[in-house]
């Protein structure tokens, strides 16, 4: 179970050999991650006038998500982070940052956030996190506001005994799931709208893409759809990315 500390110590001390660039070779790289895989999900709330993004690690999405803002405000555990972001973004005056204790979104204004996103990063944190982190967007977001979470969903996977039935090979948090997500949002008056189950590696769900938002009382709460892929993210795909990114590289050469 990856805690609060072990998450601090574990990220301030990764060697961040690409700037987390690493973590896109699947996809074919960076650009496509974000064209192909997350854009997709996240276009209907683009543009925002004030994004919040939680664990930015060294600006992956965050170089993104800034041109489709007029107000950014990412927010991290770890300060190594925090200083490659505003290194990164030096040039952009509209993006602030804060380091937190991996808990508390204090230093962002109730009722002034229009799209919150966390991608790669909060499937490491447990249920005691994200369950906080969403009581407090349901004050955090403008009403209408809405967010997308990566988690992990590995709790899904506890036998009768509370252990883990399959393996967990990518250092997913264990107590956390889609059905817990769903509960939380319940719990702070929010409205969970579509899940997405999808394997990381393997053919189980151990990860969930969550969508949410924050809606005034009285509104009809639907059940939310849940999806599951099973085809994300699949060998076939890796052969795909693998095209993309030397289709790509002919492009840019030109």
């Amino acid at each position: 179970m990856p805690s609060v500390e072990e998450n601090l110590n574990q990220w301030s001390n990764h060697e961040w050999s690409s700037g987390g660039d690493e973590w896109s070779v699947g996809y074919g790289g960076t650009e496509a991650m974000w064209t192909w895989t997350i854009r997709p999900r996240i276009g209907p709330f683009l543009p925002a006038d004030h994004i919040l993004e939680i664990a930015p690690g060294f600006g992956r999405a965050t170089q993104y998500l800034a041109p489709s803002c007029n107000r950014l405000t990412a927010v991290d555990l770890t300060q190594r982070c925090i200083d490659a972001c505003k290194k990164r973004f030096a040039d952009l005056d509209h993006i602030e940052y804060h380091v937190n204790d991996g808990l508390s979104l204090d230093m962002v204004q109730d009722d002034s956030v229009d799209f919150v996103f966390s991608w790669d990063s909060l499937i490491h944190v447990e249920e005691d996190v994200i369950r906080g982190y969403l009581a407090q967007l349901a004050k955090k977001l403008v009403p209408g506001g809405t967010g997308f979470l990566h988690h992990s969903n590995m709790a899904a996977y506890r036998g009768a005994d509370g252990e883990l039935t399959i393996e967990n090979k990518h250092w997913r948090a264990t107590s956390m799931s889609a059905e817990k997500f769903r509960q939380f949002c319940r719990e702070a008056g929010l409205r969970c709208l579509v899940q997405e189950l999808i394997p990381w590696g393997g053919v189980d769900y151990t990860d969930c893409f969550s969508v949410f938002r924050r809606e005034s009382p009285g509104l009809l709460r639907r059940k939310p759809r849940v999806i599951e892929n099973s085809d994300f993210f699949t060998h076939v795909q890796k052969r795909q990315a693998t095209e993309i990114r030397e289709i790509t590289r002919a492009y840019r050469e030109v």
